[in-house]
């Protein structure tokens, strides 16, 4: 019988993205603020922090849209690490801080003293390239190319670099060498800060929980280098895309873009590059939820020249296969499905068949009458249970955007509680039989509209928000180590 280690015990945590966490400067980092933060969780008795995929993002800085299925997002690097080191002067990581431009331009200034005098580090360095370069090499590449053709995607370089001309591929790795191997310092780097963070975390108690995304970005290294896996024309453009149909989130539906996979080439090749895929992310991550589950059964098919969603099909997807593959490689694997949206009785037992336990929303529970499947009372142990996740507004936001009579609703349901929005709905989570309870940090801090993560369906204003220190407050702390006692979760 397949075990799932998620499953194990009942535990609680908090839903907050590496960008999202303090410090100076416009994004969080693997720092001080992140191993702080782990020590938070811990003495409030929680014991998993979720994070969003850690990718390299485009501009738009959505992790959904990464330029690597691998490759670890620099711009979430320590300064202060590198500083530490002597790999940087110490009042540079300051400085550096307060754009993207400047974190990266310090990275290149970090990989200039590191080729001068590796400070002890030039042994672990060589033995990450060799130990990744199932992907690394082909990331670094497609990065130094990106940033000599000024961020163009892949389809518009020249041809023979486009369509990876042997020939051309080996002139420009020459050419290009020294650039590549900075980004192999950048990797480098970025997975020895995370292997310290997640050392610490396991040190108090925590797991780390991440997210990994169904689809990769058309303009990724994954895409480029592996053409013959994704529904592409000749010039490398997608011939259909990925979304989802009209539902909660958007009349029309989500058209994201991401090229759908080829899945009889994947499949011809034991589908190799899922499970190298796998292999990193359990190089990261203790936990892994897998984004849109629901596309290991069938996916919403979109031809590329349509505007919206709406004029999509669904097609069917060896899921079977690839997730029999894939624990036949891994034996027992953490995974969460997020199971959100139109989900069909096929799709729930591909997910029972192999014990991945589902999601839950609580913001969702409210409408359709007592047989929803997100109220409380027809909840199941073999689920991870949120008040709202990245997707959706605040719990306090989204509390005051009901009307009376549905407010009035909610709070009957939950047994006229004395405890206002979030606190209310927070409690209702970590008080239900699902195994796992999650609470975005939004949330926990008490905060309302224009806190939110992310819009669905919308480009702007997204992946921006972030806590401050002074925000929390000894009740917070309190709250949860109650609730993580009193409902057998710390």
């Amino acid at each position: 019988m397949v075990e799932n280690s998620v499953l194990e015990r009942r535990r609680g945590g908090i839903l907050l993205h590496i960008t999202s966490l303090p410090g100076e400067g416009e994004t969080g980092d693997l720092g001080e603020h992140a191993f702080r933060f782990v020590e938070f969780l811990a003495g409030c008795g929680l014991s998993v922090w979720q994070t969003l995929p850690v990718g390299p993002t485009h501009e738009d800085g959505s992790p959904y849209q990464c330029l690597s299925a691998h490759a670890g997002n620099p711009v979430l690097i320590s300064l202060e690490w590198l500083a530490q080191r002597n790999l940087l002067p110490p009042g540079r990581p300051g400085e550096a801080k307060a754009t993207r431009a400047g974190r990266l331009a310090a990275l290149g200034e970090a990989f200039q003293a590191f080729q001068a005098d590796d400070r002890g580090l030039g042994d672990d360095y060589r033995r990450f390239v060799r130990f990744h370069h199932y992907w690394l090499e082909d990331f670094a590449l497609f990065l130094a190319l990106k940033q000599r053709f000024r961020n163009l995607a892949w389809w518009d370089w020249p041809p023979p670099l486009r369509d990876r001309d042997p020939e051309a591929i080996e002139r420009v790795r020459q050419e290009l060498a020294r650039e590549i191997e900075q980004v192999r310092f950048e990797q480098f780097v970025f997975f020895r800060q995370w292997k310290e963070l997640r050392r610490h975390a396991h040190h108090h108690g925590v797991l780390l929980f991440g997210d990994m995304p169904i689809f990769v970005a058309a303009d990724s290294a994954d895409v480029w280098s592996k053409r013959r896996y994704f529904l592409l024309d000749a010039t490398g453009h997608p011939k259909v895309v990925a979304g989802v149909p009209p539902d909660y989130f958007s009349a029309t539906g989500q058209r994201w873009g991401n090229p759908h996979y080829a899945w009889e080439a994947i499949q011809r090749d034991g589908f190799s590059w899922w499970i190298e895929r796998m292999h990193t992310q359990l190089e990261l991550f203790d936990w892994i939820r897998i984004d849109h589950f629901r596309g290991f059964d069938a996916c919403w098919e979109i031809p590329a020249e349509a505007e919206t969603a709406a004029a999509g099909r669904w097609v069917p997807v060896p899921g079977e296969a690839l997730l029999e593959a894939i624990f036949e490689r891994f034996g027992s694997l953490p995974l969460v499905a997020e199971n959100l949206g139109i989900i069909t009785p096929e799709v729930e037992a591909l997910r029972k068949k192999f014990a991945i336990p589902g999601m839950l929303v609580l913001q969702f529970a409210f409408d359709g009458g007592p047989a929803n499947p997100y109220l409380p009372h027809n909840h199941a142990a073999d689920n991870v249970v949120y008040t709202g996740t990245h997707d959706n507004d605040t719990t306090l936001g989204w509390f005051e955007s009901l009307s009376p009579e549905q407010q009035g609703h909610v709070y009957d349901y939950l047994g006229q509680p004395q405890e206002a929005m979030p606190w209310a709905l927070m409690r209702t989570a970590f008080a239900s039989v699902a195994t796992v309870a999650i609470v975005p940090m939004q949330d926990v801090l008490g905060l309302g509209r224009g806190h939110r993560m992310n819009t669905p369906g919308t480009t702007e204003g997204n992946w921006r928000w972030r806590f401050a220190w002074d925000q929390l407050h000894p009740q917070h702390g309190d709250r949860l180590r109650h609730w993580s006692h009193l409902y057998g979760r710390a």
